[in-house]
């Protein structure tokens, strides 16, 4: 009888199963494994499903898990997931943009403007100073666009909702009547690289690969600091065994991710077109059904009897979403930056009472929010080598319910960077999806729409659960 009440904790121990046990180990994200989990339903589902209609050499014998399919995916993917590591801080903060998809339209068509009709002229087309000075000013642009908007949120006493309404309607007027409904294109070639539009866009399995060691170097790397950090607080330590399998897990996403974008090809015409301009021969190949050249190497330029072959590795625009995702989870939660918007948005009274200037720190939520759809604004017209002032149609839509299918809350204080971008990956899964099996427009927005109100709704019930 002693030995069942000599400890209070007795019965925690023994109510507690080895799932609960896993996750206090790990301290892993229930919610985010949730998401991954809907994520590979969600690319399963349409691979089987495209496969039934129309089978191919897909993983699961579809047309969706496929590295090229994969590959553009991510492609389309990074301009909603840059757009959405801003939206966190904004939501978090209790605030929201409704404008950034008619931001962008102005961005992007103003930059292409730039390019086109100044800078071409007067530099010279392909003039190398071109991009950046492009990159710049919409760099800039955007940043006064965001604070135009968080001075009259914070300073004007105008709420965020209805001065970012106006700002969707206005600011799809400035791109319309800045090139009068008509296509700003070409971009400059460099600039295009920027957006993954070009053989030339990605940086070679070589690269990939080396980019993904040293991923995996710096998750152990970060693993061993925070453990020292604990002791040197006395906070309580992952047992030996979950920090191992985060690093192996961790590390076997990452260079299973790396495995796939490497396995993609160039196609043969793009490869014929790039030998011809750098004089490089072809050897006579064989072709499999596909047209795609069969020669089995990792390296990005691959001369054998059987052809020649390009790999294609990450592509720009994916490095760009992932070095923000890096820089803005940094920004939210080692800095006094970070902080303090979470604490503005989770009690703005107290944060005031404390000390914080919290409509300062809303105007510069805001412009970071401006710097960030402008280098959505750059991804995108250079993918697409044009501006039009519809390009960022429905894009706030978008973003906004990647944030919350990615976990923040439209309450305030809670969201994480990582969970938007998840968010983000999820929507546009969705997305291609549909266009892959020729959903009808109609039905993909209806989809979009019912996925926001069930992320919200599930999002309830969650709050729920925690009080």
């Amino acid at each position: 009888m002693s030995s069942v009440s000599s400890s209070d904790d007795a019965p925690a121990l023994v109510e507690e199963g080895p799932v609960a046990r896993f996750f206090r180990a790990t301290e892993l994200d229930t919610r985010t494994l949730g998401m991954v989990a809907a994520l590979l339903v969600i690319w399963v589902g349409f691979d089987v499903y495209s496969g039934m209609l129309r089978p191919n050499e897909g993983l699961f014998g579809g047309s969706f898990l496929t590295p090229r399919n994969l590959w553009t995916l991510s492609v389309q993917t990074s301009s909603i997931a840059v757009m959405s590591t801003g939206m966190v801080l904004l939501i978090v903060m209790r605030q929201l943009d409704l404008s950034v998809g008619s931001m962008l339209s102005t961005i992007a068509v103003a930059t292409g403007v730039l390019q086109v009709f100044e800078l071409g002229p007067w530099l010279g087309v392909g003039h190398p100073a071109i991009w950046i000075i492009a990159v710049l000013f919409a760099l800039v642009l955007g940043a006064l666009i965001g604070a135009f908007n968080g001075v009259l949120t914070a300073y004007a006493g105008i709420p965020a909702f209805i001065v970012t309404l106006g700002g969707l309607i206005a600011y799809s007027g400035v791109a319309w009547a800045l090139i009068r409904g008509e296509t700003v294109a070409p971009m400059d070639k460099t600039f295009k690289l920027i957006g993954g539009n070009g053989p030339l866009a990605s940086i070679g399995p070589f690269w990939s690969w080396t980019l993904a060691a040293a991923a995996c170097a710096l998750l152990v790397l970060g693993l061993l600091n925070g453990r020292r950090q604990r002791g040197r607080v006395n906070f309580p330590q992952r047992p030996i065994w979950a920090e191992a399998f985060l690093a192996v897990c961790g590390s076997a996403a990452i260079l299973g991710v790396t495995a796939i974008v490497n396995s993609y090809a160039w196609a043969p015409k793009i490869i014929e077109n790039y030998a011809k301009e750098n004089n490089i021969p072809i050897p006579p190949g064989v072709e499999d059904r596909t047209g795609d050249a069969i020669c089995m190497a990792g390296d990005a330029v691959v001369r054998c009897n059987e052809g020649l072959v390009f790999y294609t590795g990450y592509a720009i625009p994916v490095l760009i979403a992932l070095a923000v995702g890096f820089a803005m989870t940094f920004l939210a939660s080692r800095t006094s930056f970070g902080r303090y918007v979470y604490a503005a948005g989770g009690n703005p009274e107290a944060a005031e009472l404390s000390g914080i200037n919290t409509r300062w720190l809303t105007v510069k939520v805001f412009m970071l929010m401006g710097v960030l759809v402008a280098i959505s604004a750059i991804i995108t017209s250079a993918r697409l080598d044009a501006a039009t002032n519809s390009l960022g149609q429905l894009n706030e839509l978008y973003v906004i319910a990647a944030v919350v299918i990615g976990g923040t809350s439209l309450a305030g204080g809670v969201g994480t960077i990582y969970g938007a971008m998840l968010g983000a990956l999820l929507m546009q899964s969705l997305q291609s999806g549909m266009t892959l099996l020729n959903f009808e427009s109609a039905y993909k927005d209806m989809v979009v729409g019912a996925v926001l109100v069930t992320a919200v709704f599930v999002d309830q019930i969650y709050r729920r659960r925690l009080k």
